[in-house]
């Protein structure tokens, strides 16, 4: 009796199976956003931090070779010091290296590729990639034509 209280469920729909060019579709946009996310992260990765360090490997070497000197010649409290510096320097130094360009040209060039499709599919103008932190040149390869929207 309580039973006739609960509304009839309808049958299941029956879930249509996908066709393999829709298949197809959703890879090639997964790939696609995975090009596009990683060369933007890389992008974010590269550029300098609001007050962060500024300087180029070459001025960290620099500073480095300054402590070598005065580590000699400093007593034990600013030897500790200088030795702190000079580790925080070379992890500076580290990141720098990690981060080469070698890098960010394999993303560009894959970025390149599929950066066109991906705009028009996800209707993203050139001032939006270029807010992103897209160089002007990189979307001028990708064949992404400047707007004025």
């Amino acid at each position: 009796m309580a039973d006739n209280l609960l509304p009839k469920r309808s049958p299941k729909a029956r879930k249509s199976a996908l066709t393999a060019e829709h298949k197809k579709a959703l890879a090639t946009g997964r790939e696609q956003g995975t090009v596009v996310r990683r060369y933007l992260e890389a992008l974010d990765a590269e550029r300098p931090k609001r007050g962060g360090s500024r300087r180029s490997p070459e001025a960290i070497q620099k500073a480095l070779d300054a402590i070598d000197e005065k580590i000699a010649k400093a007593n034990a409290l600013a030897r500790l010091q200088l030795s702190q510096a000079r580790r925080e320097l070379q992890g500076e130094l580290k990141r720098k290296d990690s981060n080469k360009s070698s890098n960010i040209s394999e993303l560009e060039a894959e970025f390149v590729k599929v950066a066109g499709g991906y705009a028009k599919r996800k209707g993203i103008s050139y001032g939006a990639w270029r807010d992103a932190g897209v160089s002007s040149e990189v979307l001028q390869k990708a064949g992404i034509p400047r707007t004025r929207r």
